[in-house]
């Protein structure tokens, strides 16, 4: 995982990423959009490639890039796991339900609508 957060952290690789999800491309083709020199996306290509992102294929003289989206799944795993709420968060989440929902009872229970506001 750590190869593909690092192959990812360069704008230019995830630009190519981006490029890659609809179409493969070859390697003159994905280097005539960028301002950067063709040694340079061809740096950034190969990263991309070793981080097993990209596949390249020969189509003649030409090398044609496709996206490779699988390593991208632990990282998306682990992402998720930070981005959901802890076990904690589950059980404070019940513990308010459960004081409304007494609220509610008691506030029914007085003879009051549960949507008046209780004056204590």
């Amino acid at each position: 995982m750590d190869e593909v957060v690092a192959a990812i952290a360069d704008p230019v690789r995830r630009e190519i990423l981006l490029m890659l999800r609809d179409e493969p491309l070859a390697a003159g083709q994905i280097a005539d959009r960028f301002v950067i020199s063709r040694p340079a996306v061809s740096r950034h290509l190969r990263v991309l490639r070793e981080a097993g992102l990209v596949r390249d294929t020969a189509d003649g003289r030409r090398r044609v890039y496709t996206l490779v989206a699988a390593p991208l799944d632990e990282l998306a795993g682990w992402l998720g796991r930070l981005t959901r709420p802890s076990g904690w968060q589950h059980r404070l989440d019940a513990l308010e339900t459960e004081v409304y929902r007494a609220r509610r009872e008691r506030q029914t229970a007085a003879g009051r609508h549960p949507s008046q506001k209780e004056t204590a």
